[in-house]
């Protein structure tokens, strides 16, 4: 953020096609749960390619506040950890930024530890409910004075001992599921949650990785993760795989730019969170995987990706846990599309960092695209690769996904799309700029 604190306007344009091969940012989703883990670790952990982005430093220094040692050195990030049970009571409210996800994960670990704890944060994350991980974190003992609607400000007092829980999630939701399944460490028993539908699956992979006992089973309700609570977390050394979010946005550039090709390396491609490559795969985008391997516990490949047609689809609303992050570049992906392509199944997109549906569905008309705004979704109408018309500035309403996003679309318009400020794409992706430049946007 500029030291005024004023808006910071972005407009990408291009002269030609993309090229070049680019790594994108460390996964968010795999940073937040590395600081915590590590955190309750016994020992030092050392994270490389952790995302050092604004919303993955607010989880750092809240495990900081709450006791642990962390630093960055020599390029790593070293996690001394207080162990199951050994969270301090913080001297200081946590600010949480504009991190949904770091709130709701730390209201989990706090949850079970004899620990008060108020979060805070900036407008946009004060405005995004938290009553349901308030719901369930309730009923295991936790209690919460929170700001009407359940939002932050809020302070919560954890119980210890908690109560185990066996909950089955309303709606589909990692972060809901992992704020459950961390509160039950510090809980005596079993704590076990039940997803009628599969969420994005790395606070299981990485609780086994630090040793807690995990069962996972299929039952006629959904998938059904049991944890044993009290374990004695093992400290690791963990290599973050680069976030998939982040590289929908250079992969769906070198889509609607003609002439272009692209390689992104070292993606993660946890097939809980890959549903957009198969999604623009049906599309028609000519998206080729190499040197697919196993990076701790995580899938991993590179990308190449070169511009071609695509072609409007219905998108499956189940797939919709897989890619949630990844809807605002794919409705842009829609856009240059041949025909219409049907979203639906999004009602998540609505008490995102916006709403991302109806900000979306706005930009895009303002850019000259056919939308119609569905109530769990959108239907685009695309250009079958004709640059759109362009031409305005994008309210991106704090929302760093937003923002990116039409500055993507603004690479093949014909008039500039400006985004009116840029500074919320540093909470997830500060080198987004350079990287778009390197490849030969401007």
């Amino acid at each position: 953020m500029n030291a005024a604190g004023l808006p910071q306007p972005l407009t990408l344009a291009t002269a030609g096609p993309l090229a070049g091969t680019v790594t994108v940012p460390g996964d968010k989703s795999i940073s937040h749960r590395s600081l915590m883990l590590g955190a309750l670790a016994v020992g030092e952990t050392v994270i490389t390619g952790l995302l050092e982005g604004e919303d993955v430093l607010a989880t750092a220094a809240a495990m900081r506040a709450m006791g642990a040692d962390i630093e960055r050195r020599d390029g790593r990030w070293h996690v001394h950890g207080v162990g199951v049970g050994g969270l301090l009571q913080p001297r200081t409210a946590l600010d949480m930024g504009n991190s949904g996800t770091s709130t709701r994960l730390l209201m989990g670990l706090v949850a079970s530890h004899p620990v008060t704890a108020t979060f805070i944060g900036d407008a946009s994350l004060s405005g995004r409910p938290m009553g349901r991980v308030i719901e369930p974190l309730s009923l295991m003992g936790a209690s919460f004075a929170a700001s009407p609607g359940g939002r932050l400000p809020l302070t919560m007092t954890g119980l210890c001992p908690a109560v185990p829980l066996r909950y089955t999630l309303p709606v589909a939701s990692a972060q809901v599921k992992s704020a459950v399944l961390l509160a039950g460490l510090n809980t005596p028993g079993e704590t076990s949650v039940v997803e009628p539908i599969a969420t994005r699956d790395h606070s299981e992979r990485m609780l086994a990785g630090f040793g807690a006992k995990l069962r996972i089973e299929a039952s006629p309700e959904g998938r059904v993760i049991t944890l044993v609570g009290e374990p004695e977390l093992r400290p690791q050394a963990i290599t973050v795989p680069g976030d998939p979010s982040s590289a929908a946005f250079p992969l769906v550039a070198a889509l609607i730019v003609p002439g272009s090709a692209v390689t992104i390396t070292n993606v993660g491609m946890n097939p809980t969170r890959a549903g957009l490559i198969g999604v623009l795969q049906a599309m028609g985008a000519d998206i080729t995987l190499s040197d697919e391997r196993s990076v701790g516990g995580e899938p991993v490949a590179d990308l190449t990706v070169r511009h071609g047609p695509l072609t409007g689809i219905a998108v499956p609303p189940e797939i919709a846990p897989s890619m949630i992050d990844e809807y605002p570049i794919l409705f842009v992906a829609a856009a240059f599309a041949q025909g219409r392509t049907v979203m639906r199944g999004l009602e998540e997109l609505r008490v995102k960092e916006s709403d991302r549906i109806a900000v979306m569905a706005e930009g895009l008309r303002a850019c000259g695209v056919i939308v119609e705004e569905l109530p769990d979704g959108l239907v685009v109408t695309g250009s079958g690769g004709e640059p759109v018309p362009g031409g305005a500035t994008i309210a991106a309403r704090l929302d760093h996904r937003i923002a990116m996003s039409f500055a993507v679309l603004g690479l093949n318009a014909r008039a500039p799309v400006t985004v009116d400020d840029a500074r919320p794409i540093a909470t997830s992706f500060p080198t987004f700029v350079a990287m778009m430049n390197s490849l030969g946007a401007h």
